[in-house]
């Protein structure tokens, strides 16, 4: 289980007793804080030397199971004692400035109780040091019984889980991209050096060697699940007259699960131009991997599925949904501005409003059978659009808050999923923001993370991150762009 653990400095100058009552309070706030985080919190002993901070620091590297530390200087550590241990450090770190006790104790208030509770005092010299060292993290301030400061270090957990499955994320890339497309390209060498994601590609008729091998016992099992889970139509149902159809796209999601299964993959991509031997563009099978958390990206990009398997895991356990989507085509009514997003087939059904329906209609692409796939609305409600692309010296995200709504009037000649969208702070920003950063049309969609989880996750990946939100005014945005073109090449040095 992913864990974080809860490192509290002090220094043997206040005695036994006092180290004693440091540690007891210590345990209470890690329980306390443990009570609203999605990972486990390992509370560790009380720090008083270099040696012991730096070991430590040296332990969590080493342990996958670690996402990152939570530090809190319960008294006054000298911050000296914690330069070796920091240098060292190359997990997250989140510096929680708190104390064991709400309110003063006016009354009864002595020096033995101030030389207990100083966080006031000893965060403020842990602070410098980490500022002194250029150590990358977030600070926390209030006391963990106040529900901001558990919402704001989840927040940093979730980012910082997201970026522990990067750092050992291997993607299957069945072909390659789309031919002359531009920004599903990019540096595998400096993502895998960056985040740590190794990208491989595999010939798709790899694939269907697997995809053939599939027992019939399998594919009926799997056929009578589907029509448990979803709205199947007619004609795909069992005795149907496109029963065979249906059972081929099992037989897809069969073979697809155990190549990703057995070889350690965590995301993969597809090619509509590269097919090989397989009889359907595979609709269904993604969308059902992506529900399972799996990441995915069409026509071979890569970068938007490492993205979307980060996000899917940051965001374990939380309502709304996370998915593959793509900007597809805008209303432009002035009385309503909104967005079409879709993409051939693949959308992840997490972010479905009710019960999917199961269908089969002619895809007028990729030349092949006419595909199975998962039809139906994106839930209303607020959710990010994020995009990752590679600008050449380093990589960027950029995220756009919206709003999704309902559809303003039916589809019924559209069959596949879809969410409608309004983004801030209106269409017209939002496009002209989007397209002046080099964001991608290819986008990971979630309803379950927002701005908090965007932002820690891109200062713990060291990557820049570029907000259009409510507030967003081309001016200052387009000056944001060029504020982060000079910082990030200096930051590189020379």
């Amino acid at each position: 289980m992913r864990e974080v653990w809860f490192l509290t400095g002090s220094q043997g100058l206040y005695g036994e007793d006092t180290l004693r009552q440091v540690a007891e309070q210590s345990r209470e706030i890690s329980d306390r804080l443990a009570e609203g985080l999605p990972v486990r919190v390992k509370w560790l002993p009380v720090l008083t030397d270099a040696s012991a901070i730096r070991r430590v620091c040296l332990e969590a590297n080493a342990d996958d199971s670690c996402v990152g530390l939570i530090a809190w200087m319960h008294t006054f550590s000298p911050a000296k004692m914690w330069i070796a241990g920091l240098d060292a450090l190359s997990k997250p770190l989140l510096h929680l400035h708190t104390q064991a006790n709400v309110a003063l104790p006016w009354a009864t208030i002595d020096m033995d109780f101030m030389n207990l509770n100083q966080a006031a005092h000893g965060d403020r010299e842990f602070g410098f040091i980490q500022t002194r060292l250029g150590v990358a993290r977030k600070t926390v301030a209030g006391h963990v019984s106040d529900p901001s400061v558990a919402v704001r270090v989840a927040a940093w957990a979730r980012a910082a889980t997201g970026a522990a499955e990067l750092r050992t994320l291997r993607l299957a890339r069945f072909g390659d991209n789309m031919r002359d497309v531009a920004v599903t390209e990019g540096d595998k060498v400096e993502a895998q050096l960056r985040f740590g994601v190794s990208v491989n590609t595999y010939g798709v008729n790899d694939l269907v060697d697997v995809v053939d091998q599939v027992p019939d016992a399998d594919i009926d099992a799997l056929a009578a699940e589907y029509e448990d889970a979803y709205d199947v139509v007619p004609e795909l149902r069992k005795g149907g007259e496109r029963h065979a159809s249906l059972r081929y796209g099992a037989r897809i999601e069969l073979g697809l699960r155990a190549f990703l299964t057995d070889g350690g993959f965590g995301a993969f991509t597809t090619n509509f131009e590269d097919l090989g031997g397989l009889r359907q563009l595979p609709g269904l099978a993604v969308q059902r991997l992506m529900a399972d958390g799996y990441g995915f990206g069409g026509e071979g990009d890569w970068k938007t599925a490492t993205l979307l398997r980060t996000l899917k895991t940051a965001a374990a356990g939380l309502p709304g949904g996370t998915s593959f989507m793509e900007d597809y085509t805008y209303h432009l009514a002035p009385d309503e501005q909104v967005i079409l997003g879709a993409h051939m087939l693949e959308v992840c059904p997490t972010i479905a409003s009710g019960r999917p329906s199961l269908e089969i209609h002619p895809l007028g692409i990729g030349g092949r059978e006419d595909p199975v796939r998962l039809v139906f609305d994106a839930e209303p409600g607020p959710a990010h659009v994020v995009g990752l692309a590679d600008m050449g010296d380093r990589f960027r995200l950029v995220a756009n808050e919206i709003e999704v709504v309902r559809p303003l009037a039916p589809l019924p000649k559209l069959p596949v999923a879809r969410a409608v969208w309004k983004p801030l702070p209106d269409l017209a920003t939002s496009a002209e923001a989007w397209i002046t950063a080099g964001a991608p049309h290819h986008t990971v969609y979630t309803a379950a993370l927002g701005a908090a989880e965007l932002e820690d996750f891109a200062e713990i990946a060291g990557v820049e991150l570029l907000t259009i939100d409510a507030a967003t005014e081309m001016r200052r945005f387009t000056r944001e762009i060029r504020w982060n073109q000079a910082y990030y090449r200096l930051a590189q040095g020379f």
